[in-house]
């Protein structure tokens, strides 16, 4: 009996864990608008790459980024990569730009804030 109530407890904590590592694609996409200057910037969600006129158009560029890079992740980024969201970062600020290792603590940040 010690040992089904182990077992039970065991299992509950680790997919307690596996899905508090998920989060929906609205709930990154409001954490990306935050750490990318929210109101304050001339570029919402940090889109730069193509035109949108306005935040609601950017953010739609944004949940499809997400989307997107999730089937990719999927594909093959889990080959190279532990998380999506490490992934995510990898491919919405490349090691290369300036500051993409704080991003990466700010978007787990506000993720887990909200």
């Amino acid at each position: 009996m010690k040992t089904f109530f182990l077992i039970i407890c065991l299992s509950i904590l680790f997919i307690g864990n596996a899905f508090s590592c998920e989060y929906t694609n609205e709930e990154i996409c409001q954490s990306i608008y935050i750490i990318e200057g929210g109101e304050k910037t001339n570029f919402p969600y940090g889109i730069k790459s193509v035109s949108c006129n306005g935040k609601e158009e950017c953010k739609k560029v944004c949940l499809n980024t997400v989307r997107n890079n999730r089937k990719r992740f999927s594909d093959y980024g889990h080959r190279e990569y532990k998380t999506f969201l490490e992934f995510l970062t990898s491919r919405y600020c490349p090691k290369e730009e300036y500051l993409c290792d704080t991003w990466f603590t700010n978007l787990k940040f506000y993720l887990e804030k909200n």
